[in-house]
């Protein structure tokens, strides 16, 4: 994963626990969720275009 190991991956979450706190965690992934689905359903609409201009442009030759 991202060619961390198991010890680093462990002191990442240590700083995260102190600097956030327990509670304030799990809103932070809902938080970081929700933009990760607004990321992939902007990119899913994106390539619906895409696909419909494609479709427009072979129908016009």
């Amino acid at each position: 994963m991202f060619g961390l190991k198991t010890g680093e991956i462990i002191l990442i979450v240590l700083v995260i626990l102190l600097l956030f706190g327990g509670k304030k965690i799990p809103e932070l992934m809902k938080g970081m969720g929700r933009g990760v689905k607004s990321f992939k359903d902007g990119m899913s609409e994106e390539v619906k275009e895409e696909k419909e201009e494609t479709i427009e442009k072979k129908e016009e030759e």
